[in-house]
């Protein structure tokens, strides 16, 4: 058990730091915001090529933000079971996740036969 922890302290640790290199973290919506990768407003007037890289950029980084959101949010959940006893159960059938899946994947939610369904 404990092995599985620190993999997923290790992990949470790398996502946090990727995360903060993509946007902020927002205290008040308790939810990371993308922030664009030049905040720099050189120009009063920007032509629509830029604006166009801007939010082209916005749109990849909140797409990346939402992906990494929710890993790190698996992540958190299966750091709180291991507290509470609960890890390694599927949340679907309620059987243990198998040894193997969870060396691959410390923070899954499901065993083999249950990962296909949507939870």
């Amino acid at each position: 058990m404990e092995n599985y922890k620190l993999k997923l302290e290790e992990e949470k640790k790398l996502l946090e730091e990727e995360l903060s290199s993509l946007g902020k973290f927002d205290k008040e919506t308790n939810d990371w915001e993308a922030v664009p990768e030049s905040e720099e407003k050189s120009q009063d007037v920007e032509d629509e090529g830029d604006m166009a890289d801007r939010a082209e950029d916005y749109e990849e980084r909140s797409s990346a933000l939402s992906v990494l959101e929710k890993r790190l949010n698996d992540i958190k959940r299966a750091l709180s079971l291991i507290d509470t006893g609960g890890y390694g159960k599927c949340e679907m059938c309620g059987n243990q996740i198998e040894e193997v899946r969870l060396a691959v994947n410390p923070s899954a939610r499901t065993c083999e036969a249950d990962m296909d369904k949507v939870i």
